[in-house]
């Protein structure tokens, strides 16, 4: 993997890992993660920021998605930033922001 479009994160899965499977055989996997920060503000209030990310994966990783991955659960994922667009019904043009999966590492229980 280049170091020049490289993304670690550590988090929680948000839903079910949801699969697509291709025609030719190939299988995707995607599920959203959430990833938590903390500061203390100008008030000395905590603050907890949430981002959501959506991680698409494919082959055998999309195979451990499958079967290890359920809402809820403590992943890190190594991967890179994937922007595509398209146009919807409406004739808009709408954009994607995702992270493609390379490799997944299980922590904590479940």
């Amino acid at each position: 993997m280049s170091l020049r479009n490289k993304v670690t994160l550590i988090g929680y899965t948000g839903k079910e890992v949801e699969m697509v499977n291709f025609d030719n055989g190939n299988v995707k996997a995607q599920v959203s993660l959430a990833t938590s920060d903390h500061y203390t503000n100008a008030k000395g209030e905590k603050v907890e920021e949430t981002q959501w990310h959506t991680l698409v994966a494919y082959g055998k990783v999309a195979d451990i998605f499958q079967k290890y991955v359920h809402k809820g659960k403590e992943i890190s994922v190594e991967g890179k930033l994937m922007y595509r667009s398209y146009d919807d019904k409406e004739g808009i043009k709408r954009y994607i922001t995702e992270i493609r999966v390379d490799e997944i590492l299980l922590l904590g229980g479940k």
